[in-house]
C-alpha cells in the first residue's frame, strides 16, 4: 500500500514498530526453515506487546545450529508448523514498519514461507538497525553485529541467539540509534527510511538545513553563505526531495552544490502546477549557477518562414518581429537544432535555399545570379526563372499546411526518402535524414502543445487535491488552495515576473499569424502543458474560453532502430 505524505511524515513517537527476529535451520530461505519467531511491538519508546513461539521446521536441525541457538529437535517437535504461526505474526505486525537487525534475512525467510503457501510477499516498509548503525556509529565500534552494539550501548537486553531476546535487544538498539539520528534532523518516518542511504554522505552534517522544510509541494532554493541562490528546484514533497540530495542523487554537480550550500529557503505552493511555474520564473530571474535552464532560454531561436517576400524561404532567427506576416516555429533550444528542422523541411519540400535577391524581371539573355543549390543540381530554384510564382506559391502553401494543420505533408516525404536510402544501403545518409526528421517531429509536437494551450485563452481548472488555478495564454496567472491564495505564485509574479503574457488567443484570420510565444515564457508554457498531459485524467476543467484540445494522434518517432509509421492526420477545427 502506497503511503501518503502525511503518513510518511508522522513523528517517530507516533509510529508503531514491530521488531522481529527469526531463528532458522540455516542461511538460505529456499532450502532452510524457520525454527523460532520472536517479535516485540514498540510505540513511543514503550513496549506494547510481544510475540514468541517455536516453529516445527519439518526437517532435522543441524548440529551447528543446535550448538548456536540451543534449540533442539525435541523442543520443536510439539511446536506448530509455520502456516498458523505466519497468520498470527502477520496479524501482530499489521501494516506497520518492520524493524530488524539485518532485516533482509528475516523478511527473506518470511517471504519464502508466504510464497510456498501461495500468498503475496510482505509489503511493509522496513528499517534495518544494522544499516542505521553503519551510518551513525560505525567509527565507534569494531563491527555492527548486534552483540557488539549491545555491549557498546550497554543495552538492557542482551542478544542470545534466541528470537525474543534478540528482538528485545534490537528494540533497545533502535531507540538508541533514533536518539543519535535526531541530531541529523530525523524527525519523521520518511526521514528514518532514507537515513541508511544519507547518513554516510560527506555533507550529512548539513541535513539540519532541511529540518524546517514542510512535507508539501513547493519550490526550494539552495543558498551559499553570502545568500546567493545556487540552485532552484520544485518538489511534490519539499522535505523529502531536498533530503534526497544527501542519499539517492548522485549527479556529479550535486556534491559541489552541497559543499557550497549554507541554507535552504522554500516557497510553499498549492500544488505541482504552481510549483512548476514558480520554479521557472525564479530560474529565469535569478539565474542560479547550477540550473542549466538559467541561461539556456537566452539562446532559444526560431525557424521563420518569410511569407513577407515574393519567394519565401526558411531562416533561423533569434528575435521575432511581431506583425511581419511571417510564420514562426519555436522557440527551439539552439541554432543547431533549428538548422536540423530547416534541413528536414527543405528536404521534404523544394523551398529555395539561396539568399540572393530575385529580380521581378530579368533581361532576355542575361545570366541568372549565382545559386549554389541550382549549380549543384540539387533542385530548381526560382532565381533561374524556371519556377513560376504560382508553382512556388503551391509549395509554400503546402509547407504552411504542414507546419500548422497537417504534419503528414512534411513527414511522409521524409519517410519515403528514408526508405529509399535504406534500400540503397546508403546508411550514413539515412542516419542524417533520420536525425533531421526526428528534430522536425519534436519541434512540431512541441509547437502543437504550445499553440493549443495558448489558443484556449483563459483556462480555469481544479486539481484532484482541490486546488484551483487560472491559466492565461499558457502561463499560470493565479492559484488557490482552499479559500486562500497561496503566496508562492504571488511573490514570484510580483517580484520576479509578470502574471501572464500579453498575447491573446490565436486570431481566426490565417493571414495574420499568431505571435509565437516569447522565449522567456516558453519554458513555463511547456511546463504547464506537460503538467496537463500528466494529469489530464484527474483535472476538472471549469472554464476554457476558446476550448482546449490537442490532436488525438501523436506524430511518429524517428529514433534509431524504430520504423516510422504513417502519420494520422487530425482535421483542424472548422
Amino acid at each position: 500500500m502506497q503511503r501518503s505524505f502525511e503518513e510518511l511524515g508522522r513523528p517517530l513517537s507516533e509510529v508503531t514498530f514491530p521488531v522481529i527476529d527469526l531463528e532458522t535451520t540455516g542461511g538460505s530461505p529456499t532450502t532452510c526453515a524457520i525454527t523460532e519467531v520472536g517479535a516485540v511491538k514498540l510505540r513511543g519508546g514503550e513496549c506494547v506487546g510481544t510475540f514468541q513461539t517455536l516453529v516445527n521446521p519439518g526437517v532435522a536441525i543441524p548440529p551447528a545450529i543446535v550448538y548456536l541457538t540451543g534449540i533442539t529437535d525435541a523442543m520443536v517437535l510439539p511446536a506448530p508448523p509455520v502456516e498458523p504461526v505466519l497468520a498470527s505474526l502477520l496479524e501482530f505486525i499489521g501494516d506497520s514498519v518492520i524493524v530488524g537487525h539485518n532485516v533482509r534475512f528475516d523478511v527473506g525467510f518470511l517471504d519464502a514461507a508466504l510464497r510456498r503457501q501461495g500468498d503475496a510477499r510482505l509489503a511493509n516498509p522496513t528499517v534495518d538497525t544494522c544499516a542505521l548503525a553503519r551510518r551513525l556509529v560505525r567509527d565507534e565500534v569494531p563491527d555492527c553485529k548486534l552483540a557488539t552494539l549491545a555491549r557498546h550501548f550497554r543495552l538492557g537486553h542482551q542478544p542470545s541467539h534466541r528470537a525474543l531476546d534478540d528482538a528485545l535487544a534490537t528494540g533497545d538498539l533502535l531507540h538508541r540509534l533514533l536518539e543519535r539520528a535526531g541530531s541529523l534532523g530525523v524527525l519523521g518516518l520518511d526521514d528514518l527510511l532514507l537515513l541508511p542511504r544519507m547518513g554516510g554522505h560527506p555533507q550529512a552534517a548539513k541535513l539540519r538545513m532541511t529540518t524546517s522544510l514542510p512535507r508539501r509541494p513547493g519550490v526550494y532554493l539552495f543558498r551559499d553563505q553570502a545568500g546567493n541562490v545556487l540552485y532552484v528546484g520544485k518538489a511534490a514533497n519539499l522535505r523529502q526531495r531536498v533530503r534526497s540530495y544527501f542519499s539517492t542523487d548522485e549527479r556529479r554537480k550535486i556534491g559541489d552544490l552541497l559543499r557550497q550550500a549554507h541554507s535552504v529557503d522554500h516557497v510553499v505552493c498549492s500544488g505541482q502546477l504552481e510549483a512548476a511555474a514558480v520554479e521557472t520564473r525564479l530560474i529565469h530571474h535569478l539565474s542560479p549557477r547550477y540550473n542549466r535552464q538559467a541561461k539556456a532560454w537566452r539562446h532559444y531561436v526560431y525557424v521563420r518562414l518569410t511569407l513577407d517576400e515574393r519567394y519565401p524561404k526558411l531562416s533561423v532567427v533569434r528575435a521575432v518581429r511581431p506583425g511581419d506576416g511571417c510564420l514562426y516555429l519555436g522557440p527551439m533550444a539552439s541554432a543547431s537544432a533549428a538548422r536540423l528542422v530547416t534541413d528536414a523541411i527543405e528536404t521534404a519540400m523544394p523551398l529555395r535555399r539561396c539568399r540572393a535577391p530575385i529580380a521581378r524581371r530579368r533581361r532576355p539573355g542575361s545570366p541568372p545570379p549565382p545559386c549554389p543549390t541550382r549549380g549543384l543540381g540539387v533542385r530548381p530554384c526560382p532565381c533561374d526563372g524556371t519556377v513560376s510564382d504560382e508553382d512556388y506559391r503551391a509549395v509554400v502553401d503546402t509547407v504552411v499546411r504542414g507546419l500548422t494543420v497537417d504534419p503528414s505533408v512534411l513527414i511522409e516525404p521524409l519517410v519515403r526518402r528514408l526508405e529509399t536510402l535504406s534500400a540503397a544501403h546508403r546508411f550514413e545518409e539515412a542516419a542524417e535524414l533520420r536525425d533531421r526528421a526526428g528534430a522536425l517531429v519534436r519541434a512540431l509536437t512541441r509547437q502543437r502543445r504550445i499553440d493549443a494551450l495558448r489558443a484556449a485563452g483563459r483556462i480555469v481548472l481544479r486539481t484532484r487535491e482541490g486546488a484551483e488555478a487560472t491559466i492565461v495564454d499558457g502561463r499560470l496567472a493565479e492559484a488557490w488552495n482552499g479559500e486562500r491564495p497561496l503566496m508562492g505564485l504571488t511573490c514570484a509574479v510580483t517580484d520576479w515576473g509578470r502574471t501572464a503574457a500579453a498575447h491573446g488567443p490565436a486570431p481566426e484570420d490565417e493571414s495574420s499569424w499568431p505571435t509565437p510565444v516569447p522565449r522567456e515564457h516558453a519554458d513555463e508554457v511547456l511546463a504547464v502543458a506537460a503538467w496537463l498531459d500528466a494529469n489530464a485524467g484527474t483535472v476538472t476543467l471549469l472554464e476554457a474560453r476558446h476550448g482546449l484540445a490537442l490532436p488525438a494522434f501523436p506524430l511518429p518517432t524517428f529514433s534509431p532502430g524504430s520504423r516510422p509509421q504513417p502519420v494520422l492526420v487530425v482535421p483542424s477545427p472548422g
